[in-house]
């Protein structure tokens, strides 16, 4: 019995991500579709509205309590991945502007567009850390990322929707805070942390994987509140295919891209997380503010894709270990 019990541990270890996002997607499905169930399910969705954000913050402190800070500086592949960031961004609005696209296929490349104009997630420096990658890279180009997006959303989004009227700085700012504050109050605490509450950091840091756990927890969460937005998108299930579509080859992409990029450096798994492992929180909420509703189904599929390709790469890098 004991040796079973740890069995099913250890898959639910090893296959953490994709297990989270199966619970997510089941947990949603029978609160949705089991109607005694409405009412519990409707009093707690504030609740995990809320509890989110904390995740968020937690996670990402108890990253941070493992950065040095001494190390947090630009390096020549975070210019190249820039590049190739803000490339696919002209790319598709410029096809936007030049075919005069509207409808069904403007719905589509906003879908797209959100999926690429978002910054890298934080989170991803917790992936990067699992497959060996360098944390204090992953972590400057984060902060980097959240600047291009920050750039380019007010630039880019008038130009394909002409009822779009955003002053620079104002977006510029707003969008700025809304992301790097998730960044900066949890990397100031951790800062402080860890250089004045020694006996604190070394309990933090002490718990293996914590933040890799916490992460997964999230992403129950997180796929949860993406399946209910793709069951209630007021469109067909043949065009959510197709986004949902777009999106896996779009993920697939821009990961390869980030490696291929990546490998000049050695820097294969850090590049390929900061081109392919995006914000979608963020890529959702500039969707639902700035472009037609619908396209926020994009960046709701794109994260099971990144999640997917995330499990594919510890499962490889488990293999290594392995052997």
């Amino acid at each position: 019995m004991f040796n079973v019990q740890r069995s099913m541990f250890n898959v639910i270890k090893d296959w953490a991500l994709p297990v989270a996002m199966l619970f997510g997607a089941v947990a949603y499905l029978v609160f949705a579709f089991v109607p005694v169930l409405d009412a519990p399910g409707d009093a707690m969705a504030p609740f995990f509205d809320a509890i989110l954000p904390l995740f968020m913050f937690l996670i990402l402190f108890v990253t941070f309590c493992k950065v040095d800070f001494h190390r947090l500086l630009p390096v020549a592949w975070h210019w190249w991945v820039a590049a190739f960031q803000v490339l696919f961004i002209f790319a598709i609005v410029g096809a936007i502007i030049a075919f005069d696209i509207i409808g069904d296929n403007l719905i589509l490349l906003e879908a797209i567009l959100t999926c690429i104009i978002g910054p890298t997630a934080a989170a991803a420096a917790v992936v990067t850390t699992k497959l060996g990658g360098n944390l204090e890279e992953m972590t400057t180009y984060t902060f980097i990322t959240n600047f291009i997006t920050a750039a380019l959303v007010p630039v880019c989004f008038p130009l394909i929707d002409k009822s779009i009227h955003l002053g620079f700085w104002p977006s510029f700012w707003m969008i700025l805070y809304k992301v790097c504050m998730v960044l900066v109050l949890p990397m100031g605490l951790a800062y402080v942390v860890k250089h004045h509450l020694h006996r604190f950091h070394r309990w933090v840091i002490s718990i293996k994987d914590l933040s890799f756990y916490m992460w997964a927890v999230s992403l129950t969460i997180v796929t949860g509140t993406t399946v209910k937005n793709i069951v209630h998108a007021d469109t067909s299930a043949a065009f959510i295919l197709l986004i949902a579509f777009l999106a896996m080859i779009l993920c697939i992409i821009q990961f390869a891209v980030g490696r291929y990029v990546g490998h000049f450096f050695g820097r294969t798994v850090e590049a390929g997380q900061a081109l392919g492992q995006k914000n979608t929180a963020f890529a959702i909420w500039i969707a639902y503010t700035y472009l037609n509703p619908l396209s926020s189904v994009g960046p709701g599929c794109y994260i099971l894709w990144q999640n997917c390709v995330n499990s594919v790469e510890l499962w490889q890098k488990r293999k290594e270990k392995m052997k």
